[in-house]
Order: C-alpha cells, then structure tokens, then sequence
C-alpha cells in the first residue's frame, strides 16, 4: 500500500515524551545543561578508568564535542588479552550490567565493540561500582583463560 503521509507514527505511550518535557520547563535550559553535563563528567570519567584496564581504542569517549555522553571502545588491532569483548559484556551481565558487545554494521561489520550509556540517574558512584565489577571481571577472566579446542592447537 502507499502512505499518503510522510509522518513519524509513534506506537508507544507518549508519557515519557511528556515526562520530560515537563522537566525541561521545570529545570529550565540552565538546569537542563546542568543535567546533560553531569553525564559527559561520569562517561569520560569511565572512559579514562577502563583505558587504564586494557588494550582497547576508544570510538567515543563520553566528552560533549564528540556527541552522546556514551563510552565506546574496541580492541586495539592487533592486541589478544585473552578475552573477547563478548566474554567481558557476558561476566559484566552476571554482575548485573547491561553493556552490550556487538559488531558494528556496514562495511564494519568485523569490528567488535562495546558501549556504555551514561543517561540521567546514572551517576559517579554507580560509575564506581561498575569500575569494581568491571575489574573483577577482568580478574576472573584473566584467572580462567579461554581453553584450545583440539582442531586449534596445531
């Protein structure tokens, strides 16, 4: 069939959309700001933690020139820590995280990385606690490496 509207049809409620327009106009733009810089402070603040964790290259680092208050990293070319970034968001989901590891889409479809989502509410101590349960799980990793499948070990 064709449409005879080019519209944007939403098929979710719409309280959240009111819910934050309400906060806008009761933050005020200045309030606002105040909000959105408090979690570029938590992404880079992670951002420059887990760099210190790892062999990884950094697609954003959470700062407000490169767009979304979100960490996203990849292995560095080259680099085997004896994990994969699918193994590290597996040990982090046990913790009870959520930081997904997929493959980018495009002619990028080999490049694996991870990203984290640093939104409102998700503040510095809870940054801390991730960093906690990030180095544990690098720990358990590094305590149990991957075993050689017997085809692999010619």
């Amino acid at each position: 069939g064709q449409i005879g509207t080019f519209a944007i049809n939403f098929s979710r409620p719409a309280g959240q959309v009111i819910a934050q327009y309400y906060e806008f106009l009761r933050l005020g733009r200045e309030g606002y700001t105040k909000v959105q810089n408090a979690s570029y402070q938590v992404a880079a603040y992670l951002a420059d933690e887990i760099a210190k964790l790892g062999p990884y290259e950094f697609i954003c680092t959470g700062r407000p020139d490169e767009g979304i208050p979100a960490v996203c990293f990849k292995l560095k070319d080259g680099e085997d820590p004896g994990y994969t970034l699918y193994d590290l968001s597996e040990r982090l989901r046990l913790r009870g995280w959520q930081v997904p590891a997929f493959t980018l889409g495009g002619e990028a479809t080999d490049i694996v990385v991870m990203r984290i989502m640093c939104r409102r509410g998700f503040e510095m101590d809870f940054a801390e606690l991730l960093l906690e349960d990030y180095k544990a799980s690098l720990k358990y990793l590094s305590d149990h490496p991957k075993l050689q499948g017997i085809a692999q070990q010619n």
